[in-house]
Order: C-alpha cells, then sequence, then structure tokens
C-alpha cells in the first residue's frame, strides 16, 4: 500500500536506538506485563506514558494488563446489556451498528490519541498512512473510520513527516500489538494528533469520539506523561511543604491524577490553569473526560482508576530534572 509507515526505535529516547526489536521486544513486554497484576474488568481506555521503554515499559503495563482482547469471543453473550444501556447514543448513528459476519470474528479497533510535541495543531489530526509497521507485526489504519471522521470538518491531515517525527503515538503500537495479538487478523486503529485544544475544542471532539467510546469494540489508549520538572523543561514548581522535590512532584502530578479518577473535565482544566503542571497528554486526556461526560448523560456508568506510577529520577536539588509517569484504566459498570 502507499504510504506504509516504517516504525523506527521503540526503546531509549525519541526512535534514537534499534537495540529491542523483534523476539527480544516481544519478551520484554511480556515480562512487563506478566508483572502487573489485573484489576477483573477489561478497560475501555487507558491512560499510558510514551517515554523511550527503559523509563516507562514497566508503569505502562500496568495499564495494558486490562486490555482484554478475548473481550471478541464473548461480547454476544455479555455486551448486549451495555449495548442496550447506551441505545440512545446508538440511535443518533445507524453506521455504528454492531459489525458481525457469519464468517468472521468482529473487529477490535484501538483509537491512540497522542499529543503533539513538535507540529503547531489548533485541531486534531490525522494519519496519511495505511499501515504502521512495528517489529512485531503491521497495525492497519481503520480507513471507515478515518473517512467518517474526516467528514466532520473537524480535521486535518498530518503529513508523513510530521508523523515519523512523532513519538507519542508510535510509543504505543508495539504494546497494542502485543496486547492484542490474538486478533491481530481483525484489529485496526485509528491514530489521532492532538493539538493545543482550547477547553471548549475539548468538548466538541469529546462529544464526538463519545460515540465510539461506547461501543465495547473499541479499546481507547489515551498517551500522556505527566509532570516534567526541571530547568530544562523551564518548570520549578516546589511545594516546601511537602519535602524534597520529587516528593512535591508527585504530590502535584497525585493531585491531577485525583481530579482524573474523578471524572471531572471542568476541575481538571482548572487544575492546569492553577497549577501549570506540565502534562504532555492533557489535552487527550480532556478529550477522553469529556467523552465520558457525555456517556454520563445517557446513563452510562463508568470509573476511573489509577494503578501506577513512577518517575525518571528523585530530584533533590535545582539541577536535576525527572518526566513522571502515570497508568490507569476506564471501566464500564
Amino acid at each position: 500500500m502507499k504510504n506504509d509507515r516504517y516504525m523506527r526505535s521503540v526503546t531509549d529516547g525519541l526512535q534514537q536506538q534499534k537495540q529491542v526489536v523483534g523476539p527480544q521486544l516481544n519478551a520484554q513486554l511480556e515480562s512487563w506485563l506478566a508483572q502487573a497484576q489485573p484489576t477483573g474488568r477489561p478497560a475501555r481506555a487507558i491512560i499510558a506514558p510514551h517515554a523511550g521503554y527503559t523509563y516507562c515499559g514497566s508503569c505502562a503495563a500496568h495499564a495494558y494488563k486490562q486490555v482484554d482482547p478475548s473481550i471478541t469471543e464473548y461480547l454476544c453473550s455479555l455486551a448486549v446489556w451495555d449495548y442496550f444501556c447506551c441505545l440512545a447514543i446508538w440511535v443518533r448513528s445507524t453506521e455504528h451498528q454492531l459489525e458481525t459476519n457469519s464468517n468472521k470474528a468482529w473487529r477490535r479497533r484501538v483509537f491512540i490519541l497522542g499529543p503533539s510535541h513538535h507540529a503547531p495543531l489548533s485541531r486534531c489530526a490525522l494519519s496519511t498512512a495505511d499501515i504502521y509497521r512495528t517489529p512485531l507485526y503491521d497495525l492497519r489504519i481503520d480507513q471507515k473510520i478515518y473517512g467518517e471522521l474526516w467528514k466532520t470538518g473537524m480535521f486535518e491531515r498530518m503529513t508523513i513527516q510530521i508523523d515519523e517525527d512523532e513519538h507519542s503515538i508510535e510509543m504505543h503500537l508495539p504494546y497494542t500489538a502485543k496486547t492484542m495479538e490474538s486478533q491481530k487478523d481483525e484489529l485496526t486503529i485509528v491514530p489521532v494528533l492532538v493539538g493545543a485544544l482550547s477547553d471548549s475544542k475539548e468538548q466538541m471532539y469529546g462529544e464526538l469520539f463519545s460515540k465510539y467510546l461506547a461501543d465495547p469494540l473499541n479499546l481507547f489508549v489515551i498517551s500522556s506523561d505527566f509532570c516534567h520538572w526541571g530547568q530544562r523543561f523551564r518548570y520549578t514548581h516546589y511545594d516546601e511543604s511537602q519535602g524534597e522535590i520529587y516528593r512535591s512532584i508527585q504530590h502535584l502530578d497525585k493531585m491531577g491524577m485525583d481530579i482524573i479518577e474523578q471524572l471531572d473535565a471542568v476541575s481538571f482544566n482548572n487544575y492546569l490553569k492553577k497549577y501549570h503542571n506540565t502534562i504532555c497528554g492533557r489535552h487527550p486526556i480532556g478529550v477522553l473526560l469529556n467523552a465520558v461526560t457525555e456517556l454520563r448523560k445517557s446513563g452510562m456508568n463508568m470509573a476511573f482508576s489509577f494503578l501506577n506510577y513512577a518517575q525518571s529520577s528523585q530530584c533533590k536539588n535545582w539541577e536535576d530534572s525527572s518526566v513522571s509517569y502515570a497508568a490507569g484504566t476506564l471501566m464500564v459498570h
């Protein structure tokens, strides 16, 4: 296919090394996933970091452990109630009927919403590629869903260069491929690069994506690191009452994480305006929170829990720097 995108580095730093590929990468992902514990309910959405795997691979595993690809095998018997609970949402869009075929398993889709670190965007952007290639296997972009999104007039196209330069989506591809490998023949992905959205645009995109979040065949991956602290990040917030700098950073992050667990989009934006925490995926998180708000209007019961938190290093003086990572899961009750 034209515009095939080749996955480059999946390890340290922004696509800088190729030390872990194929079987080695597979073994490393399996090891991290084996150390994480399932919560008992499959995730409808996860928040997970996108730094080099050396720094955040273990943390991300706690979110991806909640992904259950076998959900496609028992949806006919277990998810009917979920669909009827969301009937009001589905009536609005006849295109989102159950995709079933007597000779074919139901299709799983993974929406990957990543922040734009380099390209200046005020909206969201879609890839021009057809396939993302990983060391495990190729991931096909869902052109049907892309077509639906494009028709809204709310998206632009990112160039292949922007696509390849951005790591926030790329770093989730191997974990997506690994956790969904039993359904790889029926798997498609929907990568979305999220720009610097205003509060109103986060709400607008949240409303748009809510109908896809309502579908139990879909999984949303929200790509975000948390606090980037240090002079090189131009952010040195410090609450002396918390003790060491790294404890102040953790306290700051936990305040934001508590608000996310409350699924409160307005409070999360107010928190960001007050503390200016350098959460790079704040806009994808905002889109998710607004999508949940929309679904709750129709009576859908959802809960979010963070499962792991880590820092790249423990800052103790003003010359130090660190990036924080958090992994969490959104479940439908």
